[in-house]
């Protein structure tokens, strides 16, 4: 039960601790609610800074979590700025930054991740970029001046949209990636090439199995030197390796940490009173159990809705599907459920060079959907498959490869028909 004299403290102003927030009052959580941010703005939405923000078409101020009146509104003490230094489990406190102590009845901790850096020579030269925050955004956005020759380190999802965004600009592009293919560990082999494909039809410069051996320069950085003896010319460098989960606070603490903070099917960590959220917490999955880490705004918006109502005294197990996309030029992707999983992969070819591929088990259930295509022409097929992923049907291959049969006649029989 929650002690009404303290508060629920939620340790980070992301977007899954914002939306947990908001979900505690919107579902009659009338107590002391703290949300604790380390940057110093008004909590902001990460995707649009890779692509809307270097673009100019949205500003920072557009990006943000409601705004200042929503939180006064909400009666939802906003602490911006403000670092959480240690997490005291045998009085249920925390300590901040300047020093102060604050009590808690639950704690959520919802402290993200933070850009993997890398350690080679060079790495601290002028001219190296990172792109995690709205101040990366700015920063970033400022180079990337028409003709500037710019150099991608990572074929992931982050470093692509990046790319797309400097070559709209007017950049010179080139993507360094370590792998055989772009965004390997999320995409089958068909959408990896459709987004090479893509980039390279666009004028970016992909350049695979190209490794780094150092950043070259006297005070900025001028090159990228290859450990095949390649050198690559630059004016500046955005690196794009992923993040890593900001799990200090929790392995301090003592709670269990393997690949990110260990929750269970309520999102709750090793100590009952505490919970974790979004990109930092490793959870069991709704279609296998076996533990996932996500790094995705639908995994935060979600999770951070769930774990509200397990603050509240439910106890139900979290279920949502993973679910990911990613714009790429004028085409997106989009990817639901567990490819892994799979033992059968079907693909459906669309108009306009889009594509549909599903993953089906042994029992020829669908257990994940992926698609390629213009704009948003794929998403209404993926929110088809969503459901029947969750439907558990048996699918016949013909249904699934064939164009001609709509995906929403295979819905007879599901609850969303």
């Amino acid at each position: 039960m929650i002690r009404p004299s303290e508060p629920i403290i939620i340790v980070g102003a992301g977007q899954a601790g914002v939306r947990a927030a908001l979900a505690l009052r919107e579902q009659g959580y009338d107590g002391s609610l703290l949300l604790i941010g380390d940057e110093p703005q008004l909590p902001y939405e990460r995707p649009p800074l890779s692509k809307q923000v270097l673009l100019g078409s949205r500003e920072p101020d557009q990006c943000t979590i409601g705004g200042a009146d929503l939180f006064l509104e909400q009666d939802i003490r906003l602490l911006t700025g403000v670092r959480v230094e240690r997490i005291r489990r045998e009085i249920s406190s925390i300590a901040l930054d300047d020093g102060a102590t604050l009590a808690y009845s639950k704690l959520l901790l919802a402290t993200g991740g933070r850009v993997r850096t890398v350690t080679v020579q060079g790495a601290g030269l002028a001219g190296v970029h990172y792109l995690r925050t709205i101040e990366d955004a700015l920063q970033l956005k400022a180079q990337l001046l028409p003709g500037q020759r710019v150099v991608v380190v990572g074929g992931g999802f982050i470093g692509l949209e990046v790319a797309a965004s400097a070559r709209a600009l007017g950049c010179s592009v080139t993507v360094l990636e370590a792998g055989e293919r772009l965004a390997a560990r999320a995409l089958p082999p068909q959408l990896s090439e459709k987004l090479l494909q893509l980039h390279r039809a666009r004028g970016v410069d992909v350049q695979l199995q190209s490794r780094i051996e150092a950043f070259a320069g006297t005070t900025a950085v001028q090159a990228v030197a290859l450990e095949d003896g390649r050198n690559v010319p630059c004016d500046m460098i955005v690196v794009g390796i992923g993040i890593a989960p900001n799990v200090e606070l929790a392995v301090e603490a003592g709670l269990a940490v393997v690949n990110g903070i260990q929750v269970n099917h309520r999102l709750q960590t090793s100590d009952e009173h505490i919970y974790a959220v979004g990109d930092v917490c490793e959870f069991p999955s709704a279609l296998t159990g076996r533990t996932m880490r996500l790094e995705t705004w639908r995994n935060a918006e979600e999770q951070g809705k769930h774990v509200a109502r397990t603050l509240l005294g439910y106890d139900e197990h979290f279920a949502a599907l993973p679910w990911f996309w990613s714009d790429q030029f004028d085409y997106s992707l989009q990817i639901a459920g567990e490819p892994h999983m799979a033992v059968h992969c079907i693909e459906r070819p669309l108009t306009d060079d889009g594509l549909l591929i599903f993953f089906l088990n042994e029992q020829l259930q669908l257990v994940a959907a992926c698609g390629w295509g213009r704009g948003n022409s794929i998403a209404k097929d993926i929110k088809i498959a969503e459901i029947l992923i969750k439907a558990r049907r048996t699918i016949a291959h013909e249904a699934l490869a064939d164009p001609a049969v709509g995906l929403k006649s295979l819905l007879k029989g599901t609850s969303d028909a």
